[in-house]
């Protein structure tokens, strides 16, 4: 299938969809092995494809160095561009197959490494057996819930599962729960008296805590600034697991949600005299039509059941 981009020149350039599917994958990445390994894809195949198209738009895509690869400022303008082209095909497709009565297309997820009272995999198995012709990708971000909202509104995912403390501009969201934040380490670092912890007496314990971007961090910098507290993270990492693993070892304490902590019996807990909350929500993209497997999985997941934990 061929797409047509027009010119300042008010000439047209000819430009398969599969060089722009191939483009996007490209610069979602920014590597051709995972950009091939994501599409199946052969890598030659796949760099001779993005040659053809940047000879046929007359311009360089991408800086290829021995150290990676980096979109050009041409690159850059086209990213938008090339994604509303695949979005409108994929909606003309998404809409003949409805007219079958079939739902077909990708859907694409943003996730967060962990949260407990939602069984997304369960629901994610349901999904895929109403709705066999629908393949499912999982995008999960390194960078937190900030950058997965970041690739919803850019066009790389069609739904998120974010922790947001306030809703941005760009896309909608519905609550899936709302947890209180506990405070979490081993006997020998919390304070041992068993009451409220007020946040002036953690000023120089030292936090084992996940970057910046990510929910959990924004809520505790939040309350520790509103507080006019400061406290120490000498220790950051941006995985679940480990952050436990680390706060068993001793090397500080945490905030957490109880749907993050399991049951632990190395680990104590103690509650914060100003409670702090973590916000979990679904989110969609808001400004441009919602994909239609987007919409039949979010509808999946808001249908009533046990109430979340708040």
């Amino acid at each position: 299938m061929n797409t047509v981009i027009r010119s300042a020149h008010d000439y047209s350039v000819h430009v398969e969809v599969r060089q722009l599917e191939h483009f996007v994958a490209v610069a979602e990445d920014l590597s051709f092995t995972r950009a091939a390994s994501r599409l199946s894809y052969v890598q030659s195949a796949l760099s001779v494809s993005i040659r053809a198209l940047e000879r046929d738009l007359g311009v360089r895509l991408f800086d290829r160095t021995t150290r990676g690869v980096a979109l050009t400022d041409a690159g850059g303008a086209l990213l938008p561009c090339a994604r509303q082209t695949l979005a409108s095909v994929e909606q003309t497709r998404d809409l003949a197959a409805a007219l079958k009565g079939v739902l077909r297309g990708t859907l694409r997820i943003g996730m967060m490494q962990s949260f407990g009272y939602l069984d997304v995999p369960a629901l994610l198995g349901r999904f895929h057996r109403e709705h066999p012709h629908v393949e499912i990708e999982m995008r999960p971000s390194v960078g937190g819930s900030q950058a997965l909202v970041q690739e919803l509104k850019r066009g790389g995912t069609d739904i998120a599962f974010v922790s947001l403390m306030e809703d941005p501009p760009g896309v909608s969201v519905t609550q899936l729960a709302v947890e209180e934040l506990h405070l979490v380490g081993t006997p020998e670092l919390l304070p041992r008296r068993r009451g409220r912890i007020e946040l002036s007496g953690l000023s120089d314990v030292s936090f084992v805590d996940f970057p910046t971007g990510w929910g959990v961090r924004t809520a505790v910098d939040q309350g520790f600034a509103a507080a006019g507290v400061t406290r120490r993270v000498p220790v950051e990492v941006a995985d679940v697991g480990t952050l436990l693993q680390l706060v068993r070892a001793g090397l500080g304490v945490a905030l957490l949600p109880p749907s993050l902590l399991g049951n632990d019996d190395a680990l104590q807990v103690r509650r914060l005299a100003s409670p702090m909350t973590w916000r979990v929500v679904m989110a969609l993209p808001d400004g441009r039509p919602i994909r239609a497997a987007a919409a039949a999985f979010a509808e999946l997941v808001t249908e009533p059941r046990s109430s979340p934990p708040v």
